[in-house]
């Protein structure tokens, strides 16, 4: 998984015949190099690099459009440098016009993301799921989409197109503007933050055909559907962006709550592990293996 002198294959190829398999393909959000790490050690086939988490891992703040292109291209690397399946990452509105998107695919694309999506929120952008978001034009959006396509120098490279605008200006907008975007050359379409079951599957049924991403933002304004509804309308991508990051977050909550109240952890160590089996899921015994091999 990622090691040091993996040559994993064509990561791209890859999550394109994941996402023609016929069934949805399941993408934790990971917010670091360690919990990527853990994604693909769980066994799924893709990670995604979720913004919400990467500013928050980052920064400490929520995603409203802080961090730019190098740090969001800074982390996708790391990330994808311990992972051997595919990564798909979070790329905002692309950090500016068409000319801004295409060095931003240039860079995702040589810190070997197999995928990304951009958006067509008025930069700087805010959560999907977050209220007072304001759009581009339409026709702005999609010189975007024609300037990423063109960029990439690998074809197989996944380029996600995503509107918000369906929460400003209707549902119907944004299929539309969905349909716009896949004639501009977009492999995924990503209508974000339907607001009721009937709307997700009014999507789907508008959208049949396309390649479609459906996310499933934990407690977001979304309604939350099993697999197999998923499955049966069509989906062929579902996120899980911060599922890893409240997850470490209840924890590290809990943890020093207890190391407050007691003045040590020793009450959870049982629960949190100890330091061998950490750095065994972090790959100890390959570099210790490396150190055999290249040094005396």
């Amino acid at each position: 998984m990622g090691d040091l002198l993996s040559r994993p294959g064509n990561r791209r190829a890859r999550l394109r015949e994941l996402l023609d398999s016929g069934r949805p393909v399941l993408a934790p959000g990971a917010f670091d190099a360690h919990s990527a790490r853990l994604v693909e050690q769980a066994g799924f086939d893709v990670a995604y690099m979720t913004g919400f988490g990467t500013t928050a891992s980052l920064l400490g703040r929520p995603d409203i459009g802080l961090l730019g292109q190098a740090e969001m291209v800074d982390n996708a690397r790391r990330m994808a440098a311990v992972l051997d399946v595919p990564l798909i990452a979070d790329a905002d509105t692309g950090y500016g016009n068409p000319i801004n998107v295409i060095r931003t695919v240039r860079e995702y694309e040589q810190a070997g993301v197999a995928g990304l999506h951009i958006e067509d929120q008025v930069m700087p952008k805010r959560c999907g799921h977050l209220a007072g978001k304001v759009v581009v034009p339409c026709e702005d959006m999609e010189a975007k989409i024609r300037a990423a396509v063109e960029a990439r120098s690998d074809p197989d490279m996944v380029i996600i197109a995503r509107t918000d605008v369906a929460a400003v200006e209707g549902l119907d907008v944004a299929i539309d503007r969905a349909r716009r975007f896949h004639d501009a050359g977009a492999d995924v379409l990503f209508v974000e933050a339907p607001t009721s079951e009937e709307a997700i599957e009014t999507v789907a049924k508008e959208l049949a055909g396309h390649r479609l991403l459906f996310n499933w933002a934990e407690g977001g304004r979304t309604p939350s559907l099993s697999y197999d509804r998923l499955a049966e309308l069509g989906f062929s991508l579902v996120l899980f962006p911060v599922s890893t990051l409240l997850a470490a977050d209840t924890a590290m909550r809990s943890v020093l709550a207890r190391l407050r109240a007691d003045g040590t952890p020793a009450a959870v160590l049982d629960e949190i592990g100890g330091l061998d089996a950490f750095a065994a899921r972090e790959g100890l015994d390959e570099i210790r293996e490396l150190e055999r091999r290249f040094t005396t």
